[in-house]
């Protein structure tokens, strides 16, 4: 598996995780206390946004430090001698990104932002419908995580079977 792979793949656990935890949540106990104050919905999905992104910079550094040590163990194990310059030379060439990279990333993100662009519009229309504003707040956010996810799962896609 490739360190894109391996990174994407952090990536979705960490967000499955964190959407699950924000529906139990925001779904349970406080959530139908609060059904229709807005406010609440909006700090909480606030709130669970900056817990994502801390949590998803603090996971990438642990994954590239865990990179690293594999990678010594690894050279140890085989040469029985560690390298470091070696190690680091080695992890700045797995984590280039090349032009295949860049093409996976534009790739997946069409579906990503296909998703979230249906999403908005489903939100338009709950509105529409007569749903409320925490309706479309929600399916708002679920879409994004969605497209996100999608995204991230065509990346992964794209790294085993290739561009066609």
């Amino acid at each position: 598996m490739s360190y894109q792979e391996k990174r994407t793949l952090m990536s979705i656990i960490t967000s499955v995780l964190l959407m699950v935890s924000y529906s139990i949540y925001a779904f349970g106990q406080a959530g139908m206390e609060h059904i229709n104050d807005l406010q609440f919905w909006a700090k909480t999905i606030l709130v669970f946004i900056g817990i994502g992104i801390v949590v998803l910079i603090i996971l990438q550094i642990v994954f590239h430090i865990l990179m690293a040590i594999s990678k010594a163990i690894r050279q140890k194990l085989s040469e029985n001698e560690v390298d470091e310059k070696e190690i680091g030379r080695s992890m700045r060439v797995e984590t280039t990104e090349d032009e295949m990279d860049k093409i996976i990333e534009m790739k997946s993100n069409k579906f990503g932002y296909t998703i979230m662009g249906l999403g908005f519009m489903a939100g338009l229309i709950a509105i529409a419908f007569g749903a409320s504003a925490v309706a479309m707040l929600n399916i708002l956010f679920f879409s994004t995580w969605m497209g996100s996810l999608i995204e991230a799962l065509m990346q992964i896609r794209y790294y085993r079977k290739g561009i066609q």
